[in-house]
C-alpha cells in the first residue's frame, strides 16, 4: 500500500515527519507530497491530508488533475465536516485502511474561469462580492448562454452539493445531498424579494456577467482565495472529481446534514456579534482579537465578550501566535 502525506505541517515542522514515521513503522510505503509534486497524487493508493476541512479544500485547489482518494485529518481540539480522522488515531485507522475497510465518495468540483482566465477549481463554492461590504453589485446570471435574471444584490454564490451546507446555506440556500448532480445558485440579499435560490443541473454552463459596482469586485474561492474580477465569471463541472474516504460506519450525507442542522439550532441562541465573528473566522481563517475587530468593525470590548461566549461553547479555539508569543489567535473548532 502506498500513501502520500499532504497539508499544513505543525509550527515546528514535525507533524508530517511524525506521521511518516508512524506509517513506516507499520510497513506502509509513505511519501510526503512537496509543493508542486502533484503527480504523486496519481501514483499512490491514498492521500492523507492534514489541516481539517480547510486542508482538504486547499488540497483540491492545488491538485487540478485526478487524485487518489483523500482522507482528511484534524487535530484533537477540532472536528470537521469533510475531515474524518483525528491525527492521534492514525495508527489504529491504518489497519482498516490496509484491509480496505472504507468507502470512497466521489463528488464533483467546479471549474472556474475569471475574465477569460482559468483559476483554481473549488470543492465547496465560488462567490462574487464587492470588495467593500454593504455595497450593491449589479450582475446578469446566464445559464447555458440564456439570460435568467438581471439582479442587484450584495453578491452571488454558486455552490456544489458538498458546499450546500456551508456559505450557501448561511445565505438561505437549500441543503443538498452530496452526490446530487446539481449546482446551487444563491443571490445574497437581493433588492428583488422574489429572488429565490436556484437548483440547476451540473451539465450546464453558468455565467455571472456584466458585473458592476461602485467598488471593484472580487471572486472568493471556497471562502479563502480572493482575486479581482472585471466583467465575467464562468463555471462548469470540473473534469476530475474529488474522491473522499469515509471511515465511519455511521457517516452519511444525511448525518452531515443533521450535524449542520444542530449547529444552525445552536446559532439561533447566539448574540449577533458572536454569529458575525464565527462567519468572519470561517471565511478569513485564524485571526487575532485586533484583526477580528478590524474586519467586523465591532468594538474591542464586544469582540472580547463574544469570543468568551464562543470559547465557552466550544465553537472556537485559542492558540499562540507563532510570530508573536504575546498574541493569541482564534480559529473555528467546528
Amino acid at each position: 500500500m502506498k500513501i502520500a502525506l499532504s497539508g499544513a505541517d505543525s509550527g515546528d515542522g514535525t507533524l508530517l515527519s511524525q506521521m511518516k514515521r508512524t506509517l513506516d513503522s507499520l510497513n506502509i510505503n509513505t511519501q510526503v507530497m512537496k509543493d508542486g509534486n502533484h503527480k504523486l497524487a496519481q501514483e499512490v493508493d491514498l492521500v492523507l491530508v492534514t489541516g481539517g476541512d480547510r486542508g482538504i479544500l486547499n488540497y483540491f485547489h492545488k491538485v487540478v488533475t485526478d487524485s487518489a482518494p483523500v482522507l482528511g485529518m484534524y487535530e484533537s481540539d477540532s472536528t470537521g465536516f469533510l475531515a474524518q480522522l483525528e491525527i492521534r488515531d492514525l495508527e489504529s485507522a491504518t489497519y482498516r485502511l490496509k484491509k480496505g475497510d472504507y468507502e470512497v465518495d466521489e463528488v464533483f468540483r467546479l471549474a472556474v474561469n475569471v475574465d477569460g482566465r482559468e483559476v483554481e477549481p473549488v470543492l465547496n463554492d465560488v462567490a462574487v462580492f464587492p470588495s467593500k461590504s454593504a455595497m450593491l453589485m449589479e450582475h446578469v446570471l446566464r445559464i447555458s448562454n440564456k439570460d435568467v435574471w438581471h439582479d442587484n444584490s450584495d453578491g452571488i454564490i454558486i455552490s456544489t452539493p458538498t458546499g450546500s451546507t456551508a456559505y450557501s446555506m448561511s445565505a438561505g440556500g437549500p441543503m443538498v445531498l452530496q452526490k446530487s448532480q446539481v449546482f446551487i445558485v444563491v443571490s445574497v440579499n437581493s433588492i428583488d424579494n422574489t429572488r429565490r435560490p436556484l437548483v440547476v443541473p451540473n451539465d450546464t454552463k453558468l455565467e455571472i456577467a456584466d458585473i458592476v459596482s461602485r467598488y471593484h469586485c472580487e471572486v472568493v474561492l471556497d471562502g479563502s482565495s480572493r482575486l479581482g474580477i472585471r466583467k465575467l465569471l464562468e463555471c462548469n463541472k470540473h473534469e476530475f472529481s474529488a474522491k473522499l474516504v469515509r471511515l465511519m460506519g455511521d457517516f452519511s450525507a444525511t448525518s452531515l446534514i443533521a450535524k449542520k442542522v444542530k449547529l444552525a439550532g445552536d446559532l439561533l441562541s447566539m448574540p449577533p456579534s458572536a454569529k458575525l465573528i464565527l462567519k468572519t473566522l470561517e471565511y478569513e481563517g485564524a485571526l487575532s482579537q485586533r484583526d477580528i475587530s478590524t474586519r467586523t468593525l465591532l468594538p474591542e470590548r464586544t469582540v472580547r465578550l463574544s469570543l468568551s461566549h464562543l470559547l465557552k461553547g466550544g465553537y472556537v479555539k485559542k492558540k499562540m501566535f507563532l510570530r508573536d508569543a504575546r498574541q493569541r489567535i482564534y480559529e473555528l473548532r467546528i
